[in-house]
């Protein structure tokens, strides 16, 4: 392979946890290698099988300088022996191979915490990996992955997306693709939940939100579908106590903007906005009631309860009582 302008970088740094992002990133690596020569392969080792002679061998040059792609994983937990032998190749790499290194950004050894830092000054290029924990950084993903797949999203449809799948990103990202084929390219609140209608997130979504609201006949009528489909008891559960805390923390915060009060109660606007609209009817006795409910109710569908069908139900017709005691 004859070097050119268009070859990939030799070095690579991984840094972070978040899985699907980082398969991305070595993937990205192979498939720019392969813009080159396309016959470049991946060779994958994780840090703690690897041994100086059996690296130097993986990135030695080729009679033909054929691409390579070489990944070391886990290299937080690299010796320093092995550290001195990455150190040793980056500063004379061979024509036609990328090294990519995948490192937390954490280390318990010397070698492992120092390695991050040797390998910017040595000049990799960096993809940034971290675990999206905050709200607002999911939103950003799912917003991303739906215009990736050529659609687009409103917020309504970022929040719907992310009270029915969850926050796994290969779920989410899967789920983004379908929708986006499915919909034509444009995603709402509705294509979601029309997509989703029947899995289990979104029926124990559905079966909250109607209990929480007071509607009586749709809640029953979305929990004997749920059941009908066989919706683990645990989930719509779960369902339902997230949708009474929420609406707990929100009327305990009072009114204002769901901007402003997102930071203090760990929700993205969009789940305030929302829960701000449910609080009409809950009173401080009916809330109090309904957090017993959940509570019991938690216990019930885990083995306390003979027949945890009915425990839902009778939860669900609580918890529509409720709404109103002042």
């Amino acid at each position: 392979m004859t070097a050119t302008a268009s070859a990939p970088a030799p070095l690579h740094l991984v840094l972070g946890e978040e899985e699907l992002l980082i398969e991305r990133a070595v993937r990205g690596s192979l498939d720019a290698a392969r813009v080159v020569d396309p016959t470049a392969d991946m060779t994958r080792v994780r840090v703690s099988e690897l041994t100086a002679p059996v690296l130097a061998e993986m990135v030695s040059p080729s009679l033909f300088s054929e691409g390579r792609v070489i990944v070391i994983d886990s290299a937080q937990d690299i010796s320093q022996e092995i550290a001195d032998a990455v150190m040793g190749y980056i500063a004379q790499p061979a024509e036609g191979i990328v090294l990519v290194v995948v490192h937390t950004g954490g280390g318990r050894s010397k070698a492992g915490k120092a390695l991050p830092a040797a390998l910017r000054k040595a000049g990799a290029v960096i993809t940034e990996c971290p675990k999206l924990t905050k709200p607002a950084e999911r939103e950003s993903f799912v917003r991303n992955e739906v215009r990736l797949a050529g659609g687009k999203i409103n917020a309504a449809g970022v929040g719907a997306l992310i009270d029915a799948v969850g926050s796994d990103l290969r779920e989410l990202s899967s789920a983004a693709s379908q929708l986006v084929a499915d919909s034509g390219g444009t995603v709402d609140e509705e294509a979601v939940h029309r997509y989703h209608r029947g899995k289990a997130d979104v029926n124990g979504f559905a079966v909250a939100e109607k209990a929480v609201s007071g509607d009586r006949a749709a809640a029953l009528e979305s929990l004997r579908w749920a059941m009908q489909l066989g919706v683990p008891h645990v989930l719509v559960a779960d369902a339902l106590a997230d949708a009474v805390r929420t609406i707990a923390r929100v009327s305990a915060a009072g009114r204002g903007n769901p901007n402003q009060m997102a930071g203090e109660l760990g929700m993205p606007p969009w789940k305030i906005r929302k829960a701000q609209g449910q609080t009409r009817g809950w009173g401080p006795d009916g809330l109090a009631d309904a957090m017993r409910v959940v509570a019991r109710l938690n216990a019930e569908v885990k083995g306390a309860a003979a027949d945890p069908e009915y425990a839902l139900e009778r939860a669900v017709l609580e918890l529509i009582a409720a709404k109103g005691e002042n």
